[in-house]
């Protein structure tokens, strides 16, 4: 698979997750986020087993203890995300959830530099910022009033920054998509399980009034998004791969004003080309460098 493949790909998970923010705070008019996440997640693991059973008879080596342990880690960084983000849904706007959320395309540079000494190409920054603010812009220039929700949802930004870098990495020396993502799964849905077994009422009439939600995030926004980003991963940095997904604060802007009544102003659309600006930026410069090293 090409990078450019591979980008389009983490766009098209992006696009998915934008419709993930609808759902997600539409959700929770039916039942407590816990419960959500772990019963979409439940589907994913569900929907994904299949293939990683596929996938683990047809791998030449079995999965060693350390990347077994990588691969639960990046589990519970994507719970704690997931449940933070969910929490974050119930005091605060998708719009501004979509933007905080996006926080993380400036976390994964700075982790892959702090944590894990690779140094992205110089075009990720300026894309990066170019990113941050195309995203404020679509919550119209500044935020509402910060609230807890709003907190919440930055926290789930750093923790979605953390499974980004961790995928990237996992994927680079272990070839096996569908089982990780089937692991990430799993893990989120049991400790989501046991925290709303714990925690938080549940009814058969909630889970009923919210199965569109609950399939939606479970097949779509979880199953496929997530393996898409995690096959995209495969083939392109983090750094990349941030800049691509942070473009589901543009999908989640429109289609909270399309389903949610919330409006989105004419800077918005400013931010939107902004996104789109960066998303070429670092698809175009890194290629133009190289070709321009072979030619000279």
């Amino acid at each position: 698979m090409s990078r450019i493949q591979a980008n389009l790909l983490l766009l098209l998970a992006a696009a998915i997750w934008g419709g993930g923010f609808v759902a997600q705070s539409t959700a929770m008019g039916h039942m407590e986020p816990n419960w959500y996440n772990a019963l979409r997640f439940l589907l994913a693991s569900l929907a994904l087993l299949p293939f990683a059973l596929y996938e683990t008879r047809r791998a030449a080596t079995p999965l060693t203890r350390r990347q077994r342990l990588g691969f639960v880690v990046t589990g519970i960084a994507l719970f704690i995300a997931q449940t933070f983000q969910q929490f974050g849904l119930k005091y605060t706007t998708v719009t501004n959830a979509s933007f905080l959320t996006g926080l993380y395309v400036v976390m994964v540079p700075v982790i892959a530099v702090a944590a894990l000494r690779q140094k992205p190409h110089w075009i990720i920054w300026p894309a990066a910022l170019a990113c941050l603010i195309g995203i404020l812009l679509l919550s119209g220039g500044s935020l509402s009033r910060l609230n807890g929700g709003d907190g919440l949802t930055m926290i789930c930004a750093l923790f979605f920054a953390v499974q980004i870098t961790m995928t990237g990495r996992l994927m680079a020396g272990t070839p096996r998509p569908m089982t990780l993502a089937f692991i990430q799964f799993a893990v989120t849905a049991v400790c989501g399980l046991i925290t709303a077994g714990a925690l938080e009422p549940i009814r058969l009439a909630d889970i009923e009034n919210g199965l569109v939600q609950i399939l939606y995030g479970g097949l779509l926004s979880s199953g496929a998004a997530f393996t898409l980003q995690i096959v995209g991963q495969r083939y392109t940095t983090a750094p990349q791969a941030a800049i691509f997904l942070s473009s589901e604060a543009l999908f989640g802007a429109l289609l909270g004003a399309l389903l949610l009544g919330e409006s989105l102003p004419f800077i918005g659309y400013m931010g939107c080309g902004l996104l789109f600006l960066a998303m070429l930026s670092v698809e175009i410069v890194p290629e133009w460098s190289r070709f321009r090293m072979a030619s000279s």
